[in-house]
């Protein structure tokens, strides 16, 4: 029994145990400051609040063809993006090749960052879309919480819980040494899993929300890697935006 009305405050993950691994709530960023061997992370659970997080979902789903609020995404446009005139976002459908073979990219990506600011990931070279009012208000708001600047942002549109993302590390040649990778996450909560490339079974999972944002750092990108499995009970939309710094 707490005599003194005090409890334990439940994490909303789990880190490994042993030596190297610590969280510690922080008053100042309001959220969770994570020490992992080789590695930061900063977990904020409702960085954006409902109102913001509602109208950023909104923002990348507007569309001159349809209502987005009643449309079934997964169905309509995993064939084809063409018809779609969206707004805001110039989403599109990204092929790579797996074993000889061109797939598709389970999940719909869009690049956005300053002039020149190319990228190159799993064999697909992305030009940057121009910045727009919406993203750079998300990019601002992060960039002064964390303390750091970002010139670009890999958008991914998770139409349900079958499209996901495979085990990698945001270590590109461009991205240079010790990259600040700064996640967003708006829609449906999804799982984020992150694990020691050395040893698999040191792992975390972070639930990221509607409104969560989580920052590496550190040499995280060099030594772990992370994923977003499929998840049958994920039946919504989810966004994820990825700020960045290219050289």
């Amino acid at each position: 029994m707490d005599l003194f009305g005090r409890t334990k405050q439940q994490l909303p993950f789990e880190i490994p145990q042993g030596s190297g691994y610590e969280t510690n709530w922080n008053n100042t960023l309001q959220g969770y400051r994570i020490s992992v061997p080789n590695g930061e992370m900063l977990y904020a659970e409702t960085f954006f609040d409902s109102r913001i997080s509602n109208r950023t979902v909104e923002y990348f789903q507007e569309n001159a063809n349809c209502d987005w609020r009643s449309n079934a995404w997964n169905d309509l446009v995993r064939e084809d993006l063409s018809p779609i005139d969206f707004k805001n976002i110039k989403w599109k459908q990204d092929f790579i090749k797996f074993y000889g073979k061109v797939i598709r990219l389970p999940r719909l990506t869009s690049w956005y960052g300053d002039r020149g600011k190319c990228y190159t990931y799993s064999g697909i070279t992305s030009a940057p879309n121009e910045w727009n009012t919406g993203l750079l208000y998300l990019k601002g708001e992060i960039e002064k919480w964390a303390g750091v600047n970002f010139n670009s942002v890999l958008l991914n549109w998770y139409r349900d819980g079958d499209d996901h993302m495979g085990w990698h590390s945001d270590d590109e040649r461009e991205l240079g040494r010790n990259p600040v990778i700064a996640s967003a996450n708006f829609g449906e909560t999804r799982d984020f899993v992150v694990r020691r490339k050395d040893d698999k079974m040191k792992k975390i999972v972070f639930p990221l929300a509607h409104g969560t944002v989580l920052v590496m750092q550190g040499e995280l990108q060099h030594y772990w890697e992370h994923s977003v499995p499929k998840r049958k009970r994920a039946n919504g939309s989810r966004f994820n935006l990825t700020f960045r710094s290219i050289r």
